[in-house]
């Protein structure tokens, strides 16, 4: 007894070098392609957008930290990331102020009045844009390209006027939308370094992409098995959502199961709002923060029960 072979101890059990810094850092690594397109695409607005929402996001973060005298945690990078995916939720001619309003209530009311990283039980970012989308839907929608107006791919295919841009321009991110959700290529960029570095799965973006493409193109936008699936993913904030948003580790299933299920729904959702809804032709951001909501239960079904219960 005086020499012990075995110590016991609480868990966790198993430990490596992985962080909530280092993962955080892979997360705006692979955010790089968006942004630089984003730039490219819709110019010094753009640059000026991103600016203003990262550093709105950290000081809202670090002021409520101070003002609660909790330490505070800026440095992890959580709060750059959500001030990046607000920026990549928003048109490059929103107004700055709108910004930082919509970055007080994600890290505020959804992030730290809730505990902080891990604890939120919705995605911060999507919060924050339903939030601007609701309070000011002019700005949110009014989009350009090159200084001209113009309407999103999935505006046009709502409405059925107006001439669809090539599946290049869609693919590349020459059309209106969003700053970092027109790139289908930059985004696809940084899903694959997520997936080298294994900072997420492919379970979500796959299953969630999957189904919108199979369910646009059955249902179809005018007849049944008429519609372009391939068109449909490439389009509007899919992308974003299902690789950057969907898996975000607070609020999406625990298991390889129940994200796959999770997955599903998003796309299932997605695909109904794009759809059938009456005028909004997006359905990411929704179908996200719906199913979020749903998360406590499909962990209640899929995980598995510890032995002997």
């Amino acid at each position: 007894m005086n020499n012990p072979i075995l110590t016991l101890s609480s868990s966790p059990h198993i430990r490596d070098n992985t962080t909530v810094h280092s993962i955080m850092r892979d997360v705006v690594i692979a955010l790089i392609p968006a942004t630089l397109a984003g730039i490219y695409f819709f110019k010094f607005r753009a640059a000026l957008v991103i600016l203003t929402s990262i550093i709105s996001a950290m000081a809202s973060e670090a002021l409520w930290q101070k003002l609660t005298h909790q330490k505070v945690t800026i440095k992890d990078l959580s709060a750059v990331i959500t001030g990046l995916l607000l920026a990549f939720n928003v048109p490059p001619t929103i107004p700055l102020w709108m910004v930082v309003i919509g970055n007080m209530f994600a890290i505020i009311i959804v992030k730290q009045l809730f505990g902080g990283i891990g604890q939120n039980f919705i995605n911060p970012a999507l919060a924050g844009r339903a939030v601007l989308l609701a309070s000011w839907p002019v700005a949110m929608t009014t989009w350009t390209l090159d200084g001209q107006t113009s309407a999103t791919p999935l505006a046009i295919l709502k409405s059925g006027h107006g001439n669809l841009p090539s599946i290049f321009n869609v693919f590349i991110g020459n059309v209106g939308g969003c700053i970092g959700e027109t790139s289908a290529l930059a985004l696809l960029i940084g899903f694959l370094y997520l997936l080298y570095k294994r900072v997420i799965s492919f379970h979500i973006p796959v299953f969630y992409i999957g189904t919108v493409a199979l369910l646009t193109t059955i249902i179809g936008r005018t007849s049944f098995m008429n519609g372009n699936g391939i068109y449909e993913i490439f389009t509007g904030g899919l992308m974003l959502g299902a690789i950057f948003m969907a898996t975000d580790y607070s609020t999406s299933p625990m298991t390889k199961k129940g994200q796959i299920i999770f997955a599903i729904g998003c796309g299932l959702l997605t695909s109904i709002i794009r759809i059938f809804s009456g005028a909004y032709p997006e359905g990411v951001s929704y179908s996200i923060l719906i199913m979020n909501l749903i998360v406590p239960i499909i962990d209640k079904f899929t995980i598995p029960k510890n032995l002997g219960r």
